[in-house]
C-alpha cells in the first residue's frame, strides 16, 4: 500500500510539471519514462525548452511554484538559473530538464535515453 501512495506522488508531480511548463509556453514538452529500466536515475525525466533565458527562467520558476503549492514538494536541488541555458530541478523521482532550443539541440539528452518510453505533451492548454 506504501508503494501506491509513492507512484501517486510521482504522478502529481510528473502532472503539475507538465502543466506548469505548458502555463509559460514552453515547447516541446516530453517525459522520459525510466520505470522499466533497471538501476535508472530517476523514474522521469521532463524535458522541454523556451525561446529564450528569460523564458527558460519563467518556465523553472512556475514549475517550482505550481509543485510546492499542489504537491508540497520543495526541489531536491536546483541548479542553472544564473546561465539559464540549461536549468534542472531535482524531485529525486522526477528531474526537469530546461532548455534555450540551441543548448537542447546539442546536448539531445533524449537520444541518450532513447531505450524510455517517451511521451509528448501539447504545447498549449
Amino acid at each position: 500500500m506504501g508503494r501506491k501512495v509513492i507512484q501517486d506522488d510521482t504522478e502529481s508531480i510528473l502532472t503539475q510539471i507538465v502543466l506548469a511548463m505548458q502555463e509559460k509556453k514552453a515547447r516541446n514538452i516530453i517525459s522520459l519514462d525510466f520505470q522499466n529500466i533497471p538501476d535508472a536515475v530517476a523514474k522521469y525525466f521532463v524535458i522541454c525548452h523556451g525561446g529564450s533565458k528569460t523564458q527558460t527562467r519563467a518556465i523553472f520558476d512556475n514549475v517550482i511554484e505550481k509543485v510546492k503549492l499542489n504537491c508540497k514538494i520543495p526541489p531536491f536541488h536546483r541548479e542553472g538559473y544564473v546561465n539559464s541555458e540549461w536549468l534542472l530541478i531535482d524531485y529525486a523521482d522526477v528531474v526537469v530538464h530546461v532548455f534555450v532550443e540551441e543548448a537542447r539541440n546539442f546536448y539531445d539528452i533524449e537520444s541518450l535515453w532513447a531505450d524510455a518510453r517517451m511521451k509528448e505533451y501539447d504545447s498549449e492548454n
